[in-house]
């Protein structure tokens, strides 16, 4: 049987395992099932030894089909397990509960400041850091008799190796317990004493053992194969390119949300008050991130219109006559999060085409403020629905004044993952897409002034 890499690909909504071929990092089997979180309890929770024991299930079907030589795990952020050498003493928080929010005044006094971690304030469980101080007020003795606590891709491969590793993507996800500027543990976690709770820290494509006896005999696994580090999910679709391509880049990934990864990018213009915040890479460096919720905008903007083509007349007509789609059609976030979306004329008094120009030049517009916003340079990489939308791609290659690649299709956390079987000195085969050359669109700059000046009210200084 030809050698593989088993891929353990935890979502918020669902979970994956797949068979990926080792020389292609095609996919060749996939199983799936649903990642439901569990009422009971003292909080809502993830059923972690449901998804262990359908992951041994799915191990077993998967080695029948080819020589499994290593398993990679990565999985959404936001989530971590305190345990003991018997396993978890507490349930794995859903991170959408509210329950953190319980000491919210309490936890944002002692939270280290943005330019340590560059971690956004984020609500309920979001930044991990917040949901152990909660834990430790309300359950202090289960708290009390953890030995560890690894971050959710690094469970999952104790649990199938017995190695115990923390690791910077996942540490480094808006936790509030990395400190990027040293790539150490926050100051936080040495004023709450948590120090001792961290495992040493391992690259995610370290190899941290074979897997366990008991589950090689289970699964039908050769005794040889290797158990990785894993890592963070966004980071998993960021690193094809970042092992492919030179930096500076940016990757537009792109969906409900659209988050930007600045590679080679700038930390010192980030502001913490505009959905700006960074994520530390594979190769344990630090990459500026900015995010809005496009696929939003889009549907709110277009509100089941059919969107229509346009050309370049159309689009110079309409920044003439100053027809705009202000931001904020889905407020409260973004670069603009005191934006509130609306049209400068009635929208019925508009063409099909001139709507959806519209549409695309302020969703450009959102995006060119991110690239600014995290000092980005060289060509912009389109993944996701946006990298299907021309008009999109065309408006924002003339704002940024760089190339702009619509990618085919995402490259994905599953081949990312796969990569980390490999070694980080393996060169994946670049993907290059439709290319979108900048170009002139007379009176684009006053037009971008005064859309910018008009979604940029209200904003508030950082608190």
């Amino acid at each position: 049987m030809t050698r593989a890499i088993a891929v353990l690909d935890i979502g918020k909504t669902n979970v994956k395992l797949a068979l990926v071929d080792a020389a292609t990092l095609a996919e060749r089997r996939l199983l799936t099932r649903p990642n439901q979180p569990v009422g009971t309890g003292p909080y809502p929770h993830f059923d972690v030894e449901g998804l262990w024991n359908w992951l041994l299930d799915g191990l077993a079907q998967l080695a029948r089909d080819a020589q499994i030589g290593a398993i990679s795990v990565t999985t959404h952020g936001a989530s971590g397990v305190l345990v003991d050498a018997a396993g978890p003493v507490l349930p794995v928080l859903d991170y959408e509960h509210d329950g953190p929010d319980e000491f919210a005044a309490d936890y944002e006094a002692i939270r280290p400041d943005f330019a340590e971690t560059y971690a956004a304030r984020l609500p309920s469980g979001l930044n991990l850091a917040r949901q152990l101080y909660w834990q430790q007020r309300l359950w202090p003795e289960a708290f009390s008799r953890a030995t560890a606590f690894l971050a959710y891709p690094q469970y999952w491969a104790w649990r199938l190796s017995g190695v115990m590793a923390s690791e910077v993507t996942s540490l480094g996800c808006h936790t509030d317990l990395w400190d990027l500027r040293s790539g150490e543990p926050s100051s936080l976690v040495r004023k709450m004493g948590w120090e001792h709770l961290l495992p040493p820290v391992r690259p995610a494509a370290d190899t941290l053992g074979p897997v366990l006896p008991e589950i090689a005999r289970r699964c039908g696994l050769p005794a040889d194969c290797r158990i990785v580090c894993g890592i963070h999910d966004s980071n998993a679709t960021l690193l094809p390119h970042v092992l492919s391509r030179p930096a500076p880049f940016a990757v537009f990934s792109t969906g409900t949300w659209a988050v930007l990864f600045s590679v080679g990018g700038s930390l010192a213009t980030l502001e913490r008050t505009r959905d700006c915040l960074a994520n530390v890479d594979a190769l344990g460096r630090a990459v500026p991130c900015a995010r809005f919720m496009a696929g939003r905008e889009w549907d709110a903007m277009m509100a089941g219109a059919e969107p229509a083509p346009f050309d370049d007349a159309v689009l110079t007509a309409m920044i003439a006559r100053g027809v705009m789609a202000f931001a904020g059609f889905a407020p409260g976030v973004g670069p603009f999060p005191a934006a509130r979306g609306g049209w400068s004329q009635p929208v019925s008094s508009l063409s099909s085409a001139e709507r959806t120009a519209a549409a695309a030049l302020s969703l450009a517009l959102s995006a060119d403020e991110c690239l600014n916003l995290t000092g980005a340079g060289g060509p912009v990489l389109v993944e996701g629905p946006l990298a299907r939308n021309a008009w999109f791609c065309t408006v924002l290659a003339a704002l940024c004044g760089r190339e702009v690649q619509a990618l085919p299709g995402s490259t994905g956390t599953t081949a990312g993952a796969a990569l980390l079987a490999l070694g980080l000195d393996h060169r994946p085969a670049r993907e290059d897409g439709t290319r979108y050359a900048p170009s002139a669109l007379a009176g684009l700059e006053g037009y971008r002034t005064l859309w910018r000046e008009r979604a940029l009210k209200g904003l508030q200084p950082a608190a």
